[in-house]
């Protein structure tokens, strides 16, 4: 199995930076955002991804957690990690502008159960996406709207991305599967 590396800690801090500009850009700048991870590294993406945006725009972005966990439609087929606590910040998401943030966007599952998870939790003036790497196999149609790195894979690949927060370091690799 061949490990290749595809983003290193300076290539993230770009992709960042590039996505934080664009989220300020498309919403006419900070008023009114939300950033909302999904556990567990698009927590730790959006909350890098307020802090910048944040420091970019001179104010302080709100940031949270949305755990999609029991509105998955593959509960009984794969198995689940426990759910995660979802923390939404103060004043909550009506009327608001909602970055739902990844670490990877694949066949668009879980960002389906995030729309349901959304949901529940009021009625955000616009919801988009945010994702550190889009590699295709979409299974619903659901397009990132601001996205770090394209990253065209075989289904057989793994994409690993690893966080200093989580995992010790940062980058992004490809497990090359043998199957």
């Amino acid at each position: 199995m061949a490990v290749r590396i595809v983003l290193q800690q300076a290539d993230l801090d770009r992709a960042l930076t590039r996505i934080a500009h664009e989220i300020l850009e498309s919403n006419r700048g900070a008023d009114g955002l939300v950033l909302l991870g999904i556990p567990t590294r698009g927590v730790v993406l959006a909350e890098r991804l307020a802090a910048i945006v944040g420091r970019i725009a001179a104010t302080e972005i709100p940031s949270g957690a949305l755990d999609v966990t029991m509105y998955r439609d593959d509960l009984g087929r794969n198995p689940v990690r426990a759910p995660q606590p979802t923390a939404v910040p103060e004043g909550g998401i009506d009327g608001k502008t909602v970055v739902l943030v990844d670490d990877v966007l694949y066949s668009g599952r879980t960002i389906r159960a995030a729309f349901d998870a959304l949901a529940d939790l009021g009625r955000a003036r616009a919801v988009r996406l945010a994702v550190l790497v889009d590699r295709g196999h979409r299974e619903f149609p659901i397009r990132a709207d601001f996205v770090g790195k394209n990253l065209p894979s075989s289904a057989r690949e793994r994409i690993n991305v690893r966080l200093a927060e989580i995992d010790g370091d940062d980058a992004v690799t490809i497990d090359g599967r043998d199957d």
